[in-house]
């Protein structure tokens, strides 16, 4: 599985704690991280093993600093706005991820939204980002599936799709990739596929195929077996 996509959620908070009168006035601020769950709820971004926020250089000591639980959340003051980096780095030993936040005064309380990206991650990681939306190669979910019992009596002349899956499973290692690939670039919303990363299985149901894919893969079956 090459990569999966979610959305980091930063929520800014800060308030005056000083002169209020002053042109620069003294703030407290903190800052939480939350993934976005697939319909836009909150979801505690568990699938990071720690977070490092890169600070500016005038915060000394504390210019780098790093937390290991959920949400992550930093709390400082000063009197400065700065662009800041968010060092993510997710369990399983995954891809750390670099993230640039902007800390101003426009507003006491600002949430910015930021699309991350999870590069081949591992089982164990998988299996906590599956709480926060669909994998890639199962989220067609089990809807699709049920409803394509409707189309198993399909009129495709000249395809046989019993001979289509018995020559899918003669195929060689190399051609069922190639196979994969072409389910991936033309499947539709009706398509049902599972991935199933623990035990390396590629699972489709071909019913649920467009016809015009069905016909691909029906003549690069043929000339793959016939060969």
């Amino acid at each position: 599985m090459p990569e999966v996509k979610r959305t980091l959620k930063i929520i800014t908070e800060q308030k005056v704690t000083g002169d209020a009168n002053l042109e620069m006035p003294l703030r407290k601020w903190n800052i939480e991280l939350h993934l976005l769950g697939s319909h836009g709820e909150d979801i505690p971004a568990d699938c990071f093993e720690k977070v490092v926020y890169k600070l500016h250089e005038t915060f000394g000591q504390r210019a780098t600093q790093t937390f290991k639980m959920p949400p992550f959340r930093i709390q400082e003051e000063g009197w400065g706005e700065f662009d800041m980096l968010l060092v993510l780095t997710p369990k399983d030993k995954g891809a750390e991820i670099t993230v640039a936040h902007d800390l101003n005064f426009q507003s006491e309380h600002y949430e910015t939204k930021h699309p991350i990206v999870f590069k081949n991650p591992k089982p164990a990681l998988l299996a906590i980002l599956k709480e926060s939306g669909p994998l890639p190669g199962d989220a067609n979910g089990v809807k699709a599936r049920d409803e394509s019992a409707k189309k198993k009596k399909r009129p495709d002349k000249g395809i046989d799709m019993e001979k289509l899956a018995e020559n899918m499973q003669k195929m060689t290692e190399d051609d069922l990739l190639l196979v994969v690939q072409m389910i991936h670039d033309n499947k539709t919303a009706d398509t049902w596929t599972k991935n199933d990363v623990d035990q390396g299985e590629f699972q489709v149901d071909l019913y649920t195929l467009p016809d015009s894919l069905i016909r691909q893969l029906w003549d690069f079956t043929n000339e793959k077996i016939v060969r």
